[in-house]
């Protein structure tokens, strides 16, 4: 099958998806995860396999706001990259500068320091990078937020976020922070088994994520929900689709052929942001209809991506920022994988069906028509 579509290419003990039981990390179901506990709380598990006790919460949480400042020269290197720059791109320069700065030990004894100490500088390399272009200023890169969601929301906008808009934020890096062997979790994989640093294995991340075809799933969604006035008007659109055989973005899934086990927990977030005094009501119902309408005309379930865009939409994130969140969540997911796939190596190396021409004679130069 194409696309190595319903081949096993390895064993994992970080994640199920597709297998009949929902979107499981570790074993704790992902709606549970996502509403039950803090981002930071999911990332240790990802990575150390067990959900922490209180004190081991409090100390990962203290490592990851140590890990929030930058050093000057990858403030200078993001302040050298123009503003014109896709925000994707600065997050894989940025995540490079400072693998030349605070390079993995060789034997990968410190690779816990090492993504923890990312998980911290991630939010600061965009809030950082925003703010110097956008604003021409130099942001503090000190909040009084305590964990991630918070300090990314505070730290962009500047002003203290709502208890729903952290609830939300929390919940959308937890349902983006693993979806076992997907193209850059396996990318990331790829570059873990030659042994090379943990820093290279999330520029791997990043670099396939910032494909159309895996990350910016929900900026292209939101931006269809929002070019409607009414949902009359909505609907009318999709079947006008429908008649072109044109794809919405948003819906369907290669993995899950019924429900996203993610959207669910989307929509409930999206109703509940809609309720804020920036928010416009009318978006979530014009979304909930058009999701009703292909559910029912098509049988194709939405995926986290269609409510999960209207989500970053109502918290007033700009929509070229959506995928690089999408890293701040992931990252935990892609350096687990990473640990896991060190700890039993086998370099990936699979095998291609060759079709070009059957072996024939080389034929010099003079000779050549």
């Amino acid at each position: 099958m194409g696309g190595l579509a319903g081949v096993t290419a390895g064993t994992s003990a970080i994640c199920t998806c597709g297998l009949g039981n929902g979107l499981n990390y570790r074993g704790y179901d992902i709606a549970d995860l996502a509403l039950k506990a803090d981002f930071e709380e999911v990332a240790y598990l990802l990575l150390v396999g067990e959900l922490p006790n209180k004190a081991q919460l409090k100390d990962f949480r203290r490592k990851i706001i140590a890990g929030r400042e930058l050093p000057i020269s990858v403030k200078n290197v993001l302040k050298s990259i123009p503003a014109s720059s896709h925000p994707m791109d600065v997050m894989k320069t940025a995540t490079s500068a400072l693998g030349c700065v605070e390079p993995e030990a060789e034997d990968f004894s410190d690779q816990m320091a090492k993504i923890i100490r990312l998980l911290g500088a991630f939010p600061s390399f965009l809030v950082y990078w925003h703010h110097w272009h956008k604003h021409g200023k130099e942001i503090d890169l000190i909040s009084e937020e305590t964990t991630i969601a918070g300090y990314i929301l505070e730290r962009l906008k500047e002003t203290k976020p709502k208890a729903v808009e952290v609830k939300a934020m929390n919940a959308m890096l937890t349902l983006y922070a693993e979806h076992e062997f997907n193209a850059s979790t396996f990318a990331n994989r790829i570059t873990a088994s030659t042994l090379s640093d943990i820093y290279s294995c999330m520029t791997t991340g990043i670099g396939t994520l910032k494909g159309h075809l895996h990350g910016g799933a929900n900026e292209v969604a939101i931006k269809f929900v929002l070019q409607f006035d009414n949902v009359e008007h909505a609907l009318k659109s999709v079947d006008e689709l429908f008649a072109k055989k044109e794809k919405i973005m948003g819906f369907g899934h290669r993995v899950y052929r019924n429900l996203d086990p993610r959207s669910p927990v989307g929509f409930e977030l999206a109703s509940e942001l809609r309720e804020l005094e920036t928010s416009d009501p009318k978006l979530f119902d014009i979304a909930k209809a058009i999701r009703d309408k292909v559910k029912a005309d098509k049988g194709l379930p939405d995926n986290i991506d269609f409510f999960g865009g209207l989500i970053y939409h109502y918290m007033e994130i700009e929509r070229l920022y959506y995928t690089p969140l999408f890293i701040m969540s992931r990252a935990a997911g892609w350096a687990a994988h990473a640990f896991e796939q060190r700890a039993n190596n086998r370099i990936i190396r699979p095998s291609s069906e060759y079709t070009g021409p059957e072996p024939r004679a080389f034929v010099s130069l003079e000779d050549r028509k």
